[in-house]
C-alpha cells in the first residue's frame, strides 16, 4: 500500500499537474468536478443536519421552521442572545478570518486565485448554523456556497494543482452547493458561472455540470428528489395579465434596489467594532421577531404557504417588507447571514401580494397566487444578484413547468433592468465588495489569462549555470543545446541569457584561448554577467501561477523574464522553465485569433 501511494505521489500527481496547466485539460477537470460535487454534497448534508437537528428538538411541533409557535419572550430573547454570542466569537477573530459567504469566495477568486482556508470554512459553518438556529433573518444557501467552494479549493490545494484548475474547482463547489441546497442542478451551474465566476466558458461547463449533478444525487439520496419548495401546476391564464406582470416587475425592481441600497448604507459602518455591529443587528431583529415572527430563520414554510395561497394580502406585504428591511440592515452591519434564501422569501411574498391585488382587479382572468409568488421569487433573485439567467433556471427547475418560462423571462429581465438601469445598482455581491474597498476584474482579457497556468507556455529547454565557469564547462553546458541559461548568483538566479550568446562568445574567443593553451597559460574563467550577451533581469513565479499572476509579477518586479519554480522539499525549489512577457502576449493573441 505504501509503495502504491509513493507511486501515486511520485509519478501520477506530477503528471496530472503538468496536464492541468493548459485551458484544454478537460478530461482531468471533469473527473475533479465529479469529486468536487460528491465532497460538496456530503458537506452540505452535514451543514443542513447541523441546522435542522437542534431546531427540530427546540421548536414546537418538531418542525425546523416553526419560530412563529414560540412564545413572545423566547422570540425576543433568542435572536439578541444569538447575536451577542456571535459578536463575541467574531470579535476574537482576525479581520480576514471574519469574512464569509459568496462575497468572500469572489474576493478569494479575484485576489488569491481561489485559495480558501479551512479556517474560513469552520468559521462559516459555525456562524451559518448559529444565525439560522438563533432566529436571525438568514438563509443557508450563501454559507453553503462558501463551504462548497472551500472544500473544492482545499482539494485542489492538497493536490497542488495549478491555480487555473483551482479556480475551476471553486466554481464546481459553488454550483454543487446551490444544486444540493435547492435540488436544482442547472441553476447551480448557471449561478456559479454568472454570479461567482462572471464568465461562461465551454471548458468550464463540463466539470461544473458534473459537480452539480453529483451533489444533487448525494442530497437526493437523503432528502428525496423533490425540490426545496412544493409547487403545484402553474400556468398563465391569459396574455391580458402581461401588463400587470410588468407592473409587478417594476415594483420588484424598486424593492431590489432598495434592498441593495440599505445594505450599502449599513456597510459604510464597517470600521466600527464588529461586536457592536452584530449586537445591534440582533437588537434590531427583536421587534421583528416579536411582531412578525415569519421573518425569523429561513422562512421556507412561509414561502410554501404563499405559493399555496394560504396568506392574506396585508400579511404578505408586511412580511415581505419586514424581511427586506431587517435582512438588509443585518447583512450590512456584518451579520454572517446568507442572502439568497431571504431574496427568494421577499420575492415570493411581494409577488404573492401583488397577485392578490390582480385577483381583485380581474378575478375572471387572474392566474393563481402561486404563479405570482414564483414569478416574484425569480424577479427578486435576478434583480438583487443581477443574474437573470440563474434566476430563470431556478424558477424553471423549482416549478418543473415549462409553461412558466415566458412570464418568468419577462418579469426577471424587466426587474433586473429597473434595478440596474433606472437606479444604477450593481449586483449585491459586487456592491458589498466595493464597500470593502475591493473590486472584481471580469474583463475578457483577464478571464482568458486566468484560465491558463504559466506551466502551459513556459520554455522548458533551459540550463542552470554558475556565474563563473571554465571554457570546458561552458562547452559541456552547450552540448545539451539549451535555449536559455539561468545564471546563478549567491542568493539564487540573477539573470537569464540566450545560450546562443555564450556559443558566439566561445567562437569569438576560440583563437585567443588556443594561443593561451599553446603558451602554457590556463584559460581564464568566463564571467557570464560580463561577456557580451542579451541578458534579462529575472524574477521567480510559482508553477501554479496563472498568466494573470505572471503579468502582475512582471509589473511588481520590473523583471524582463520569470523563472518558473515549485517547492519540491523544505527549503528546496526546483526550476521548470522560463516565461517572457512576449510569450504571454503571443499566447493571448493566438488564442484570440
Amino acid at each position: 500500500m505504501q509503495k502504491l501511494w509513493q507511486q501515486i505521489t511520485g509519478n501520477v500527481m506530477p503528471a496530472l499537474r503538468r496536464r492541468m496547466t493548459g485551458a484544454d485539460a478537460l478530461p482531468r477537470l471533469a473527473v475533479l468536478g465529479l469529486l468536487s460535487g460528491l465532497v460538496t454534497g456530503a458537506v452540505i448534508l452535514l451543514f443542513r443536519l447541523a441546522i435542522e437537528w437542534p431546531l427540530e428538538y427546540f421548536l414546537p411541533d418538531g418542525s425546523s421552521e416553526s419560530f412563529e409557535e414560540l412564545d413572545l419572550l423566547t422570540r425576543g430573547i433568542l435572536p439578541l442572545a444569538g447575536a451577542v454570542t456571535l459578536g463575541l466569537i467574531t470579535h476574537q477573530l482576525a479581520i480576514n478570518d471574519r469574512k464569509v459567504g459568496v462575497v468572500h469566495v469572489m474576493e478569494r477568486l479575484n485576489y488569491h486565485q481561489g485559495y480558501i482556508s479551512l479556517k474560513s470554512a469552520i468559521v462559516q459553518f459555525v456562524s451559518g448554523v448559529a444565525t439560522v438556529v438563533t432566529g436571525q433573518s438568514s438563509g443557508r444557501e450563501g454559507p453553503a456556497v462558501h463551504l462548497g467552494a472551500t472544500f473544492s479549493s482545499l482539494m485542489g490545494q492538497w493536490m497542488r494543482l495549478p491555480n487555473n484548475s483551482i479556480r475551476t474547482l471553486v466554481a464546481c463547489g459553488c454550483a454543487a452547493a446551490i444544486s444540493a441546497s435547492f435540488n436544482t442542478p442547472i441553476s447551480g451551474v448557471v449561478f456559479a458561472m454568472e454570479v461567482v465566476m462572471m464568465e461562461y466558458t465551454i471548458a468550464g461547463f463540463t466539470p461544473i455540470i458534473l459537480a452539480a449533478v453529483s451533489a444533487a444525487i448525494v442530497t437526493q439520496a437523503v432528502y428525496g428528489p423533490e425540490p426545496a419548495f412544493t409547487v403545484p401546476g402553474l400556468t398563465l391564464n391569459s396574455l391580458v395579465e402581461i401588463p400587470w406582470i410588468l407592473v409587478i416587475a417594476v415594483i420588484i425592481g424598486i424593492a431590489a434596489a432598495l434592498f441593495i441600497q440599505l445594505v450599502d448604507i449599513m456597510g459604510r459602518f464597517h470600521q466600527r467594532p464588529i461586536f457592536l455591529r452584530i449586537s445591534l443587528a440582533g437588537a434590531l431583529m427583536v421587534p421583528f421577531a416579536i411582531f412578525i415572527p415569519e421573518t425569523m430563520g429561513i422562512g421556507y414554510d412561509t414561502v410554501n404557504a404563499t405559493i399555496d395561497g394560504e396568506l392574506g394580502f396585508w400579511l404578505l406585504l408586511a412580511v415581505g417588507l419586514a424581511k427586506l428591511i431587517i435582512t438588509s440592515l443585518s447583512i450590512g452591519l456584518g451579520m454572517p447571514s446568507g442572502v439568497i434564501g431571504p431574496t427568494l422569501f421577499m420575492g415570493a411574498t411581494l409577488g404573492g401580494a401583488m397577485g392578490l391585488v390582480g385577483a381583485e382587479l380581474a378575478p375572471d382572468i387572474s392566474s393563481s397566487i402561486g404563479l405570482y409568488a414564483m414569478l416574484g421569487m425569480g424577479a427578486m433573485m435576478g434583480a438583487v444578484l443581477q443574474a437573470p439567467l440563474a434566476a430563470l433556471m431556478a424558477v424553471l427547475e423549482l416549478t418543473r413547468n415549462p409553461n412558466i418560462i415566458l412570464p418568468a423571462m419577462l418579469i426577471i429581465t424587466t426587474a433586473s433592468l429597473v434595478t440596474s438601469e433606472v437606479f444604477g445598482k450593481r449586483s449585491l455581491f459586487l456592491t458589498m465588495l466595493k464597500s470593502q474597498g475591493l473590486s472584481y476584474q471580469s474583463s475578457p482579457v483577464i478571464q482568458a489569462l486566468r484560465r491558463v497556468s504559466v506551466g502551459a507556455i513556459m520554455e522548458k529547454n533551459i540550463m542552470r549555470s554558475a556565474r563563473h565557469l571554465s571554457v570546458a564547462e561552458a562547452r559541456k553546458l552547450l552540448k545539451s543545446e539549451p535555449k536559455w541559461l539561468i545564471v546563478e548568483g549567491s542568493s539564487g538566479p540573477t539573470a537569464l541569457m540566450p545560450a546562443v550568446d555564450l556559443a558566439r562568445y566561445l567562437e569569438d574567443t576560440e583563437e585567443l584561448e588556443a594561443d593561451k593553451v599553446e603558451s602554457g597559460d590556463n584559460p581564464e574563467s568566463i564571467d557570464l554577467i560580463n561577456i557580451p550577451a542579451n541578458r534579462r533581469d529575472i524574477a521567480p513565479v510559482q508553477y501554479q501561477a496563472t498568466l494573470e499572476e505572471a503579468l502582475n509579477q512582471f509589473e511588481l518586479t520590473n523583471a524582463e523574464a520569470l523563472y518558473v519554480q515549485r517547492h519540491v522539499a523544505p527549503m528546496i525549489q526546483r526550476i521548470y522553465g522560463v516565461v517572457l512577457k512576449s510569450d504571454i502576449e503571443s499566447y493571448y493573441q493566438y488564442r484570440r485569433s
